[in-house]
């Protein structure tokens, strides 16, 4: 069982920054790979990156690539999203997955646990 709990969102500005955090308790951390995905209301769930199990490796939507930076510390349990250049297209509640199961990581299918996700609201 993994417990995890996503914090850091909140409002800011066109351009500015925020940096999510997602802790985890229960199985070892560096046990499994996770991913970060976002709703946006009225829209369906969209992934927007993933890490793998040490942090070696990583993806991104496109939407967000070269903005958003993923990255986890196996030695305090998180996994972040720093989130540069935001634009209110980004706003969204933003939930961390983890136990990725082998399958098609851009698919939430394929996350064994959620957090409750926390919300980023961007003013124009």
């Amino acid at each position: 069982q993994v417990h995890v709990v996503e914090s850091g969102g909140g409002l800011v500005q066109a351009g500015g920054s925020l940096r999510l955090s997602c802790v985890a308790s229960g199985r070892a951390f560096s046990s499994y790979a996770m991913a970060w995905f976002r709703q946006a209301p009225g829209k369906e769930r969209e992934f927007v990156a993933f890490i793998n199990r040490s942090g070696a490796i990583t993806t991104y939507a496109d939407s967000v690539k070269g903005r958003f930076t993923i990255s986890r510390d196996n030695a305090k349990n998180t996994m972040y999203l720093q989130m540069n250049s935001l634009t209110p297209e980004d706003a969204a509640v933003y939930y961390c997955a983890a136990d990725y199961s082998g399958r098609n990581y851009r698919e939430g299918s394929a996350y064994a646990y959620w957090g409750q996700g926390t919300q980023v609201m961007v003013s124009s």
